[in-house]
């Protein structure tokens, strides 16, 4: 098993963890072209780690670094974390988890936070096994402009 953060050139394997998350999710949503994924791979305040085993991309999570204006240390927002259901339950999530915020630590980030839904209960029982500091309940308020 090897965890890795994707580079700008990696766009095969984001394709890949976007079909995971898909699946994770139970999404349709279709993958965006390459010439979109390059741009976000190339911003330094996106990025993504994935879990390869065996050189095979078998699950990720992608990370949106908050700047703020209160302090100089960034925060790391964890948006979509997803293993590919073959491979869930074999301690891959929590070690990705672990990598990443060794990764944020050392980078320099003040801490990182992942958000789940509450109904959610198979992600919140997986963030609970994780070496998380503390939990907040929190309400989400959501800006639609379609």
């Amino acid at each position: 098993m090897e965890i890795k953060k994707l580079l700008q050139h990696e766009i095969e394997a984001f394709k890949t963890l976007i079909t995971i998350f898909n699946e994770v999710f139970e999404n349709e949503a279709e993958i965006p072209a390459a010439r979109h994924l390059e741009k976000l791979l190339s911003n330094p305040d996106f990025m993504v780690f994935v879990v390869q085993v065996n050189g095979q991309v078998v699950g990720g999570l992608t990370i949106y670094v908050l700047h703020r204006y209160y302090d100089t240390k960034p925060i790391a927002y964890i948006y979509d974390v997803g293993i590919t259901p073959n491979f869930q339950g074999k301690g891959l999530g929590k070690a990705l988890i672990a990598e990443v915020c060794r990764f944020c630590r050392e980078s320099g980030f003040e801490d990182a936070y992942v958000e789940a839904e509450s109904e959610d209960k198979d992600a919140v029982e997986f963030y609970r096994k994780t070496n998380f500091t503390y939990e907040m309940a929190a309400t989400h308020f959501t800006y639609s402009f379609d």
